[in-house]
């Protein structure tokens, strides 16, 4: 059952056809997916946004203004990054969103940011940690228990704060937890990267959608869900035909990496969503590499999830559905003898007492406590 913002997303002319009502409740879907800049750009780029109403031009355009301001942070944050890290003996790495905006790619277009994610090597984190305080990053304000889970069973450390600029650094030194099941080598990672500017690197381009779909599929909450399944469908549609063995070694490298299940669901849901176009056979492939992992309860689940946060498209029983994943996150990332201390915890924690001091973004106060 399709929803306003996929119809628009996919058929852009779709949104000059819709009642009035119905154009409302499409910029709350996009706007509550995080995707308000992305319609925009595509409804602009498909000449259809000069024929909207000029209510409805006025929020569209108003994206792309917060767009083109986050952008113009990221530049400035980039460039200083990359000078601190370059004295700690570390390439600057750029994640997810990020990587896709400085590199220009059409998965950047409209894409909005609440942080900026890195990725360097664990041998040298402390280093960089030190380094990055020392010019001025404050460590998050999170209590001792959490700062011990980031450390010793985290792919990164606590997240770093400019005050000042109002900016939050996650510093990575891996895709997963060790607690995970897949053993990601992240030198494999760091090997391939791509260089797109002086001393600035992203993953690469294969790699770069099986990070996207890992995060995304180990991920608890969806509040951005369908924003990062839109992600993969940009990428899916572009890498392509910027590698012609793109398709050739993308499911070889997710079963080097130990991702072929969440490469599978990637690819399974945004086909599945957003019709994105896979080469014959591939999903049947990607399914087999992942042992069979398409299950009508998983489906369930996961159309319930990559839908807005809206009235007007959420099903029944998305609530539960919504839970359950989070579970199913947690036990993802971590062995029983450790997910059930640590979920009481977090459970005591979120009923009794305050959890202030939330790190911000790049554009809101975003609130980050161990393993979310």
């Amino acid at each position: 059952m399709s929803f306003l913002l996929q119809q628009a997303l996919i058929d852009p002319s779709a949104a000059t056809k819709m009642h009035p009502r119905q154009q409302g409740a499409l910029i709350s879907q996009a706007r509550n997916s995080r995707l308000l800049a992305s319609l925009a750009v595509v409804l602009k780029d498909s000449g259809n946004m000069e024929t909207l109403p000029e209510k409805m031009r006025r929020h569209l355009r108003s994206a792309l203004v917060i767009h083109a301001k986050q952008k113009m942070d990221l530049n400035y944050e980039t460039d200083r990054i990359r000078s601190i890290l370059r004295s700690a003996d570390e390439n600057l790495l750029l994640l997810k969103g990020g990587a896709y905006i400085q590199a220009e790619l059409p998965v950047g277009k409209g894409r909005l940011i609440t942080d900026i994610d890195i990725l360097v090597s664990r041998k040298n984190i402390e280093n960089v940690e030190r380094t990055l305080k020392a010019a001025g990053w404050e460590g998050s304000q999170i209590d001792d228990y959490d700062d011990h889970y980031y450390r010793r069973w985290g792919h990164e450390i606590p997240p770093l704060i400019s005050h000042r600029r109002g900016t939050t650094l996650d510093v990575h030194h891996n895709i997963l937890p060790p607690t995970a099941g897949p053993n990601v080598d992240a030198c494999l990672l760091l090997k391939d990267a791509i260089e797109i500017a002086p001393g600035i690197f992203t993953l690469s381009w294969r790699d770069m959608v099986i990070h996207s779909a890992t995060h995304l599929f180990h991920e608890g909450e969806f509040h951005h869900g369908l924003r990062d399944l839109w992600d993969l469908d940009r990428m899916l549609r572009d890498f392509p035909d910027r590698d012609p063995h793109f398709w050739n070694e993308l499911l070889e490298r997710a079963e080097r990496l130990q991702l072929q299940v969440s490469l599978f669901h990637g690819l399974n849901y945004t086909h599945k969503v957003f019709g994105t176009p896979l080469p014959a056979g591939l999903l049947r492939e990607a399914r087999d590499r992942a042992q069979n992992v398409a299950k009508p309860i998983v489906d369930f689940l996961y159309l319930r999830a990559f839908r807005p946060d809206h009235p007007d498209s959420r099903l029944l029983f998305t609530g539960p559905a919504l839970f359950l994943l989070y579970v199913r996150s947690h036990y993802l990332r971590m062995p029983i003898y450790l997910l059930l201390p640590h979920l009481t915890r977090k459970l005591w924690k979120r009923c009794f007492q305050d959890d202030s001091g939330a790190p911000l973004g790049l554009d809101n106060k975003t609130g980050k406590t161990a393993n979310q």
